[in-house]
């Protein structure tokens, strides 16, 4: 009897750890606030200001799976928020699992459009599985600032 209550208890409680694990997860307006803010302290702070704040272990641009990048126009890595080992790198032939090139589309889309979202795929810090990505990005003269959000697979 015991052990059915405590089956019927844990089967009971799984909607809420979804709930809980959605929750968790930065949304597309958290990405564009981050981004603009990171914006903000790129022009007014001047970008070896901005790239210590963004890169880890800092955390100041850090929330939940959500954290900044930045590159330059010809792919190179200049501040990350996760991965520290990547900046001062040339990822412009970088490719997502699908084959997808995605620093060289992000490179392209920056000098097009200036501001946009881009889909493709990344390894989720939180889950450290490789998930669907969608991430914001603003151009602010030579350099793209970037922050995105994973889609869990819930």
């Amino acid at each position: 009897m015991f052990r059915k209550m405590m089956i019927a208890a844990v089967v009971a409680a799984l909607p809420m750890t979804t709930v809980l694990a959605q929750e968790s997860r930065a949304t597309r307006g958290d990405a564009e606030k981050m981004v603009k803010k990171g914006v903000e302290l790129l022009k007014s702070g001047g970008k070896d200001k901005a790239v210590n704040e963004f890169t880890a272990p800092s955390k100041s641009y850090v929330d939940r799976d959500l954290y900044l990048v930045i590159y330059d126009l010809e792919g190179n890595c200049v501040a990350h928020g996760q991965n520290p080992k990547q900046v001062g790198k040339k990822l412009i032939a970088l490719k997502d699992p699908d084959g997808k090139p995605f620093v060289q589309e992000r490179v392209d889309l920056a000098k097009a459009k200036g501001t946009f979202w881009q889909d493709y795929k990344f390894t989720d810090p939180l889950s450290k599985k490789v998930l669907p990505k969608q991430m914001y990005c603003e151009r602010v003269t030579d350099v793209i600032v970037c922050g995105g959000v994973y889609k869990d697979g819930a």
